[in-house]
């Protein structure tokens, strides 16, 4: 059964052209019914796969403290003052994890763009310094990860990096390029029409199970469960 349909993107769309709170509060109703249900129901459904691949990471299903972001931008630092975000996603992060810089499975529902990620996107300075400290002490190791067949052919390493090397590491190191990076995050896309069809919770479980070999590198390199 399709989680997703045209209506939940069709929502987003229609949004984009008038993010303000008048426009929203008039179709409140569509964006629980198209949007957020939709989504909740996905997560529901996806908990008891994901507890097959690991079970430390967790899938709630809930709006408030759960999985699912709010709709709700932070603006308060940013120059963009639009009230609401354009698309719907979710994060699947560690039992340890606080928030979105913990390492999970995340998943993107915007039109015209659709992926998940797995990783750890702008972790604090010591997760960042253990996961580089890894790659520079035990490279053969990062190198499988990369290598692996299933991983590699789906797979695309994302982020920002640094311009130069990071302190205490050695700049002439082999991996040096990938001991730059600032994000540890693997993202692979989808469609809108993907999204739509029966099988896509299948298709994202197994995505999130190729993601394997990075998401069991990170946890030994912050030394958390896998």
């Amino acid at each position: 059964m399709a989680h997703f349909h045209r209506k939940f993107f069709d929502f987003f769309r229609e949004l984009s052209v008038d993010n303000d709170r008048t426009w929203f509060n008039a179709n409140k109703d569509r964006y629980e019914a198209d949007v957020a249900a939709p989504l909740l129901a996905f997560i529901e459904d996806f908990a008891p796969k994901l507890k097959k691949i690991t079970p430390h990471y967790l899938a709630i299903p809930k709006k408030v403290g759960g999985s699912m972001f709010r709709i709700h931008r932070d603006t308060r630092f940013s120059k963009d003052k639009t009230p609401y975000k354009t698309h719907a996603s979710a994060h699947f992060r560690h039992a340890r994890g606080k928030d979105v810089h913990a390492p999970g499975f995340y998943l993107h529902l915007g039109p015209g763009e659709v992926f998940m990620g797995a990783g750890i996107w702008h972790p604090e300075r010591d997760p960042l310094h253990a996961i580089r400290t890894r790659i520079a002490e035990d490279p053969k190791s990062w190198q499988r990860v990369l290598k692996n067949k299933k991983f590699s052919e789906r797979f695309e390493l994302h982020g920002e990096s640094l311009k130069r090397p990071p302190k205490g590491f050695d700049p002439e190191h082999a991996l040096i390029e990938e001991i730059k990076r600032k994000d540890f995050i693997a993202v692979a896309s989808f469609t809108e029409r993907d999204a739509c069809k029966d099988d896509f919770l299948d298709r994202f479980t197994a995505d999130c199970r190729a993601a394997t070999p990075l998401m069991k590198f990170l946890a030994s390199a912050l030394e958390i469960e896998w």
